[in-house]
């Protein structure tokens, strides 16, 4: 039941587009950024969550703080995926807008999703780090796809670290749900999401709003996703035989 104020930062650089996660690496991430909004906001009365993302080569604030899931979602609408991820520049922009937060008494929190390599100076970072972890901001990164990165990344976390409030999770590729796998982990709440108690991970008891929500939101995707499977496919060109033989006839 920890107060926070949470900004999550999404990852919708070109790299996201790769297909090794299901049924993307983009909307893997998103599914999962619904999850940890539900959780963050279900802990606590008071939590809040905002959105960033780190791509199009310009990192931009989409929701402040807001426990308002209605606004969430539609901060996370027809999001570009396209550019490079500015890591380093996203999380001094969340810090801006963590440190101008209106309840001081929230403990800030960053929750980072990496799924492009990281590409600036390993030393600016690890300053940028220790940066964090004098101003009290706490860092979560879920890293996926370029896994290479790992190595800077834990540096990053072990630099921002104050008695173990930051925490590294890279996930591989898999079989299983991100949104899963990240539950399971210390970022999440240790269980996989699809057995937890209530679907979506809310009490519709507790909140009937949210929880509406979030089923007409499953059921539009699964109706989208409905339609564009029965996409007839379009014919292919026929080969020069083909032509040939058609000509003759």
């Amino acid at each position: 039941m920890v107060l926070e104020a949470n900004m999550l930062l999404i990852d919708n650089s070109e790299w996201m587009i790769n297909g090794d996660y299901i049924p993307n690496r983009f909307d893997a991430q998103k599914d999962t950024v619904h999850l940890i909004f539900n959780q963050k906001i279900n802990d606590n009365p008071e939590t809040m969550c905002g959105l960033m993302t780190m791509g199009d080569n310009n990192p931009q604030v989409l929701s402040t703080l807001t426990r308002d899931y209605g606004k969430f979602l539609s901060a996370m609408h027809d999001l570009p995926v396209r550019g490079d991820s500015k890591f380093g520049d996203a999380i001094q922009i969340a810090q801006l807008a963590l440190k101008h937060r209106e309840n001081k008494t929230q403990r800030p929190r960053i929750v980072a999703f990496v799924g492009s390599p990281i590409v600036e100076d390993e030393k600016n970072l690890i300053r940028l780090a220790k940066r964090m972890k004098k101003n009290n901001i706490a860092i979560d990164i879920i890293h996926i796809g370029e896994l290479e990165s790992e190595g800077a990344l834990q540096r990053f976390i072990e630099a921002a670290n104050s008695n173990d409030n930051c925490h590294l999770v890279t996930v591989p590729p898999s079989s299983q749900l991100l949104s899963d796998l990240v539950n399971q982990s210390p970022i999440g709440q240790g269980v996989p999401a699809s057995q937890g108690q209530f679907e979506y991970g809310v009490d519709p008891n507790l909140d009937p709003e949210l929880a509406l929500a979030l089923e007409l939101s499953m059921a539009e995707e699964r109706a989208r996703q409905e339609v564009a499977a029965q996409k007839p496919a379009e014919p292919s060109e026929p080969t020069e035989e083909q032509s040939d033989k058609k000509m003759q006839e």
